[in-house]
């Protein structure tokens, strides 16, 4: 791959890393990364893999822009209120690196559609804020063998996993159902920054990944407390034998084994709720 005047200029930075140069930034321009969910964990992940020239990213979104959503979905503006997520991401992506390709989803994500959706890509970031969707993108994941970074964030406080085929556990091995007390940025509320802070974990990871370079959270859990500052990273080494869907005898083995898990109305897949 021939690097132009221009791309010369804009990954010149990323030439100057060991862990990257140029061979890491051929790796990158030739990626596909698939974020699922363009609200505030989608924003910075967007943008900064738009920045480092991941050359096809892939935004799933099926919700508007509102103007709730800027107090933390960075990646939209005020004149973008009323358009379709995907799309004003695409348009701020673009911005940003002109090179970079853009491929919208702009429909319902559901198990019916989720496995085409993902073929495609290398890795996929789940930047969603329903425990439903995050559990059907981990199922699919886990059984497409496709590599994934998972992140949650409300409140203050964030915490960010990667799953690797093989090398770790999946989300339901932690959580074995979706939590029936689980609250929502609607409902608790959220800081941006802090979105922000968890959206650019993810981005890195995806980076690392494509690269091969540095230290995965797989078989890891990444917690982040935005009030007290707290950084800590917890040991997860071992996948769950006895888990529905990567252990050593799996009752889920196609989306339609475990179809009520996923049942969310019009399982939205936008970055977090208005």
């Amino acid at each position: 791959m021939f690097f132009d005047e221009s791309q010369t200029k804009r990954y010149v930075r990323h030439f100057s890393l060991k862990e990257i140069g140029f061979q890491g930034q051929k790796k990158l321009l030739s990626s596909k990364v698939l974020v699922i969910g363009a609200g505030g964990l989608g924003s910075p992940a967007i943008m900064y893999l738009a920045a480092a020239g991941v050359g096809t990213i892939g935004i799933a979104d099926f919700d508007d822009v509102d103007l709730s959503n800027l107090q933390r979905q960075i990646i939209h503006q005020t004149k973008n209120i009323g358009l379709k997520k995907t799309k004003s991401a695409e348009i701020t992506a673009k911005s940003i690196n002109p090179d970079v390709k853009i491929i919208l989803h702009e429909y319902l994500l559901n198990p019916d559609n989720i496995m085409d959706i993902i073929s495609e890509y290398d890795f996929i970031l789940d930047c969603t804020d329903r425990f439903e969707v995050k559990f059907l993108i981990n199922d699919a994941c886990v059984i497409a063998q496709k590599p994934y970074s998972h992140a949650g964030v409300v409140r203050f406080e964030g915490q960010a996993m990667t799953y690797v085929p093989g090398q770790g556990p999946c989300l339901r091995c932690l959580m074995e159902e979706v939590p029936h007390d689980a609250v929502t940025c609607r409902e608790a509320g959220v800081v941006g920054a802090a979105v922000g802070v968890l959206g650019s974990v993810q981005a890195l990871e995806a980076i690392k990944y494509l690269i091969g370079k540095g230290q995965l959270l797989s078989g890891k859990i990444f917690s982040f407390d935005g009030l007290s500052m707290n950084v800590r990273v917890h040991n997860i080494p071992n996948s769950d034998p006895a888990c529905a869907v990567c252990g050593r005898t799996p009752s889920i083995k196609s989306l339609s084994d475990n179809i009520t898990d996923y049942q969310v109305q019009s399982c939205m897949i936008g970055g977090d709720e208005k």
